[in-house]
């Protein structure tokens, strides 16, 4: 862990814009922080800040390990990888949900019907600890990409995925069944990083809260 500077962690891809932004807002910014930028490590000397962008789903390890102080990740991301960090913001954006998904031709006349079927995901905890709330067992089938064609195929009974519109699901002929979790954007810290550098996390974060107060009026 650096003490000289404050280091936070954008996510690649949709988040990393809105989190840029955002932060933009409150001074925290550098020269050069783009998502496609070549720098590993994009640095504002002046105000002693540092930003590293990195895959989402690493997010919550380079801020659990000390790497980054801070970081930017979905909540859906955030619950699966179970990393030992503070939650210390809802920034608001990125809003979708994590629910399950059939191919309407297979609608089960009530839910309990789906237990001891095959469910593919990406978020495997998040899912098995759902339906152990609900009493039922069943297979989880771990994918990193292209969740919908398994059921389409015969990999799996269903799905469980994050939804922004539906737009994917009625495209390829999947119905709803229920949502597990709604999620956004948070905003989180490394538990040493939170007392070593409270100094400067603290009114960054009311800086950021805000922020986003004034927006929502």
């Amino acid at each position: 862990m650096n003490r000289e500077y404050l280091t936070i962690a954008f996510p690649k891809g949709k988040l990393f814009k809105l989190s840029r932004d955002l932060f933009e807002k409150i001074g925290f910014t550098a020269e050069g922080l783009e998502e496609k930028s070549r720098k590993l490590v994009i640095s504002n000397e002046e105000k002693k800040i540092r930003f590293i962008i990195v895959k989402t789903s690493d997010v919550p390890t380079y801020v659990e390990y000390g790497a980054a102080d801070l970081g930017v990740i979905g909540k859906d991301v955030l619950l699966e990888s179970a990393k030992n960090v503070y939650e210390l913001l809802d920034l608001g954006f990125g809003k979708c949900r994590l629910m399950m998904a059939v191919p309407n031709s297979q609608r089960r006349e009530k839910f309990s019907d789906y237990a001891n079927t095959r469910v593919a995901t990406k978020f495997p905890h998040i899912a098995e600890k759902f339906f152990n709330s609900r009493g039922m067992q069943m297979e989880y089938i771990k994918l990193n990409g292209s969740i919908e064609l398994a059921p389409i195929v015969g990999l799996s009974e269903s799905i469980v995925d994050i939804v922004e519109t539906g737009t994917t699901l009625r495209e390829n002929d999947l119905v709803e069944i229920e949502t597990i979790l709604h999620a956004t954007a948070r905003l989180i810290a490394n538990r040493v990083s939170f007392q070593l550098k409270f100094d400067r996390i603290k009114p960054m974060t009311d800086a950021l809260r805000k922020i986003l107060e004034e927006e929502k009026a």
